[in-house]
């Protein structure tokens, strides 16, 4: 009879097997992938709709609630969780120069003696291109919604229009810098590194970035978008 319990029930091993078989950690919490995704969406609409005079209200619309999820990341980043903070973005670029520094000693080796590249932080440099282009994208929405702004009050002509057009077009260019980016990274690690934005989980071992995952806050986020938007459609 103990013999049947006994193997009815779970060993330690069996426990140990499992758990190095769903090997994960959180990384990327609530807020901050509700952010990410409603940011690409706005970004995209008013991209879409740039031309369409049909869909010019839609058009502000859109850049207007880019620029209030640029305030919800600012704060975000300054009073949110340590892993949000803008400090260690700025931390991650900070090292750039040290990076780039550690390609010097190549220079007096020879073509054939590769044992150096070894040497080189690459993680630290996919890390830095990475907080560079997220930082681009986030700076870039400033002169982005104030040119458009002021498009849209007629004030500056034509002239001030082209700006805007101009800054649409290096934004597009940072977006699909980015997103290439990230499939060569995805690619050269063999792992898509985009699915923690969806997920909030990466495969692995290791500590979890995220110990809370603030849903209700990525849940005000996501209602106060909407209820701008509905605000904008009957206004």
């Amino acid at each position: 009879m103990n013999n049947t319990l006994t193997s009815g029930a779970p060993s330690s091993t069996t426990n140990t097997l499992l758990k190095k078989n769903n090997l994960s950690r959180k990384v990327v919490d609530a807020p901050t992938r509700a952010f990410h995704w409603l940011f690409a969406f706005c970004f995209l609409g008013a991209y879409i709709t740039a031309e369409s005079e049909s869909f010019r209200k839609l058009h502000v619309t859109l850049g207007y609630t880019m620029a209030g999820l640029l305030v919800f990341r600012i704060l975000w980043g300054l009073f949110g969780p340590k892993h949000v903070r803008l400090s260690l973005m700025f931390r991650k670029i900070s090292g750039i120069s040290e990076w780039i520094k550690s390609f010097q000693k190549l220079r007096s080796l020879s073509p054939q003696d590769l044992s150096a590249l070894k040497t080189i932080n690459w993680k630290q440099g996919q890390n830095l291109l990475m907080a560079i282009a997220v930082l681009a994208l986030l700076v870039m929405v400033i002169p982005i919604t104030l040119t458009g702004y002021a498009s849209y009050n007629d004030w500056g002509g034509r002239w001030l229009q082209k700006i805007h057009e101009s800054v649409g077009e290096f934004y597009l260019f940072i977006v699909l810098s980015h997103l290439a980016l990230i499939a060569l990274l995805s690619v050269l690690r063999l792992k898509n590194i985009a699915i923690p934005m969806i997920t909030g989980k990466t495969a692995g071992p290791g500590p979890d970035l995220v110990r809370r995952d603030y849903r209700w806050i990525a849940g005000l986020l996501i209602s106060a978008v909407l209820a701008w938007w509905i605000s904008q459609l009957f206004n």
